[in-house]
Formats: C-alpha cells, structure tokens, sequence
C-alpha cells in the first residue's frame, strides 16, 4: 500500500494527537469531570457528547486519508469481509461466553454493595441516570466503532505502508498509543487495556477484518458502561 503525501500530511497531525496529546487530554477532562461531577448534573452528559463528537472527526480524518490515497484499498485498513473465522470462531465465542457471564457476576457483585474490581478506576464514567445511561451507551458504541478504525486499522497501515514496519511492528506500536489513550485510568488499568488491546489486535490480523474486534470491543464497554450499576458515591475513581 501507498500513502499519498497530502494523506500523510494529515495523518501526522493525527498519530502525534493521538500518541500524545490525546492521553493528556483524557487525564484532564477526566480530573476535572470527577471534581465536577457531584455538583454539575450534566457534566457527565456533556464529557460524554464532546468525546464522542472528538472520536467521530478521528474517523472523518481517516476517511478522508483513505480517499486521498489511491494507492490504499480499503481493505488495507481493515474494511472487508472477515476471513479465518473459523480459527478463531472458538476463542471469540469464549471470550464472549466470559463477557456475558461475567457482567452478571459482577453486576451482582455490585447489587450487594461490594466493590466490583477495577471499576475504581473509571468510577467518574459510570452512570447514575437514565440520560447518562443512554449517553455511555453512545459512548460504548462510539469507542468501539472509531477506536477500532483508527488505532487497529489505520495506524497499522501507516505503519506498514508509511514507516515501512513489518506487521507485527506496526501492530505493537499501534497498540501502545492505544494504551496511552487511558492513562485516565492509571496503570492497573492500562494494564487491562493492553491485554484487552493485544487480544483485539489479535482477531483483527487474523481476519483481516475490523468487524470482528469492533463488536467486541463494543460489547466490552457495553458491559463496563451500560450493565453495571454505579459505585456508591464518594468512592474514587470502562470504556477500553
């Protein structure tokens, strides 16, 4: 695949937000939600609507690299028809199966008014309302969708086809800047971020396919934003 050089001249603008400014951002407008929130009803509401709204434009960008750049086929960036499914139809079912089963552990474990484990971290982002509720799971959709596109698919290709990286090598520095991405969350939750990262990264080369890892993610961060109930307040603080 070949990048033009007028795709490149803005996907370097967008790789070095997304590497850099974006984690610092995030950890930002995530202090001063949770310094907001208990006297601001809407401040998750309107966090909410102002990432989604940013995650979007990171998608038009990227649409429009696509388009500038005869020499990349959609595909290129993970648009086509997923293939090998049956090799990895097994550890996505399981993985599913441990999702669900999960989520109604954990949601009971929340009902009982114990702590549920590692929701410390995003506590600020879970909703108390119906209209937050309906919000994150715009949200959970949003990250799944867009976060897929942009750290899976085009980052891996302007590795390969612009810094000329093998796959492998373009798909672990991809993964690291969609780490950083959650330095909100500290680094326990980073670290569930990688493994998490690793494993989607892992169905998308597989398949050649960003459908696969676009629906779990989505099912992910439905679980964490949309199943669970809130933590208690004054507790301190997922969208993966």
């Amino acid at each position: 695949m070949s990048f033009s050089a007028p795709s490149l001249l803005l996907a370097a603008p967008l790789t070095a937000y997304l590497a850099f400014v974006s984690p610092w951002l995030g950890r930002r407008q995530y202090d001063r939600l949770a310094r907001r929130r208990d006297h601001a009803p809407r401040a998750l509401v309107h966090a909410y609507r102002l990432w989604i709204a940013e995650e979007w434009v990171w998608v038009a960008v990227a649409a429009l690299i696509l388009v500038l750049s005869p020499g990349v086929r959609p595909a290129d960036l993970g648009f086509a028809t997923p293939t090998n499914l049956s090799q990895i139809a097994p550890a996505v079912a399981g993985m599913t199966g441990a999702i669900v089963i999960g989520t109604v552990l954990l949601h009971r474990l929340a009902r009982s008014g114990r702590a549920v484990p590692g929701q410390a971290a995003v506590a600020e982002l879970m909703p108390r309302t119906s209209a937050e509720r309906w919000h994150g799971l715009g949200m959970a959709v949003t990250a799944g969708v867009c976060e897929e596109i942009v750290y899976r698919g085009l980052l891996i290709a302007l590795g390969v086809g612009a810094l000329g990286l093998s796959t492998t090598a373009a798909a672990a520095l991809a993964l690291a800047v969609f780490v950083a991405g959650h330095w909100y969350q500290g680094w326990k939750g980073m670290a569930v971020v990688a493994l998490l990262g690793f494993w989607l990264t892992i169905v998308y080369l597989a398949t050649g396919s960003l459908l696969p890892p676009i629906v779990m993610h989505v099912l992910i961060d439905v679980r964490g934003l949309v199943c669970l109930p809130a933590p208690p307040r004054g507790t301190v603080g997922q969208a993966v």
